[in-house]
């Protein structure tokens, strides 16, 4: 693994996301610091090509990281995320740091899933909206007393599907196609006390859903949802919902129209900051 690391003012932030979208073999990682003017900006990638390039380009350094120095690099403990008035995410590891959290926090649930290599903490706007449209989803259910199933796609570290379990799921299932995104669901589900959700290595691109879900969430990058729209819209049961995040605004049109000719029915967009969520159902 590579990184290519540089400072830059936060006012630059989204120009440097939007210059580094589609990047090949490579993700973005923003750090803002409380207080501070600056960001740090890191480019991580399995190969070396793209992270050299953007050194000869732009200047800053690149490092070589091993898998498990990840979590090393990553930046101070974020603060806890609240959703709703159900849960608070946290980045706890132990069982005194949850109980910690616990205490500070009663009446909430805490689902604790530590900064680590898999994206999904709680704090990125995509991740959090998707959280509330769940939340807000299951509590309809319950109010109609009915039984439900979610299916997260993209889970990588599976704070959708651990929340889904909490929230009254009765059949909950995720997968990736990162095999290290996989582990650490898995571990994070151990760690909350989830033990109804699975989670498995796919690619979404190459999967045929065997089985149908209630609710279908997909935080994943654009292209990525609009190549997979058949295959989103086959897994979502009569009456379900298809939430769908990860899409920049300047992407949110091209991306939502090819949903459409799919079957995406749109009911809701949110959009934070620069980027858009959608919350539909499938044409029956």
């Amino acid at each position: 693994m590579f990184v290519w690391t540089k400072l830059t003012a936060s006012r630059s932030a989204d120009t440097w996301e939007e210059r580094f979208e589609g990047t090949p073999d490579a993700t973005l990682v923003t750090t803002s610091f409380p207080g501070r003017k600056m960001v740090r900006l890191e480019l991580y990638s399995e190969v070396q090509a793209p992270v050299k390039a953007a050194q000869k380009k732009y200047g800053g350094t690149v490092k070589k990281l091993k898998t498990q120095n990840w979590a090393a690099h990553a930046s101070q403990t974020p603060p806890p995320v609240k959703v709703r008035d159900r849960f608070v995410i946290c980045a706890a590891k132990t069982d005194a740091d949850l109980a910690k959290a616990r205490a500070k926090f009663p009446g909430r649930e805490i689902i604790a899933v530590p900064a680590d290599m898999a994206f999904g903490t709680g704090h990125h706007a995509t991740t959090a909206t998707v959280l509330r449209l769940l939340v807000d989803a299951a509590a309809e259910r319950q109010k109609a007393g009915q039984k439900w199933s979610m299916a997260d796609l993209g889970c990588g570290s599976g704070i959708l599907a651990i929340a889904a379990e909490k929230l009254g799921a009765t059949r909950i299932w995720g997968c990736d196609y990162d095999p290290a995104a996989v582990k650490i669901s898995k571990e994070n589900a151990e760690r909350n006390d989830t033990p109804r959700t699975r989670f498995t290595q796919v690619d979404v691109l190459k999967w045929e859903p065997t089985q149908k879900w209630d609710i279908v969430a997909a935080n994943i990058f654009f292209d990525v949802l609009e190549a997979a729209f058949p295959q989103l819209v086959r897994s979502v049961a009569p009456g379900g919902l298809l939430m769908l995040s990860g899409i920049l605004k300047s992407q949110a049109k091209a991306c939502l129209a090819a949903g459409k000719r799919a079957g995406f029915v749109l009911q809701k967009v949110v959009t934070k900051g620069k980027w858009v969520t959608a919350l539909g159902t499938v044409k029956a």
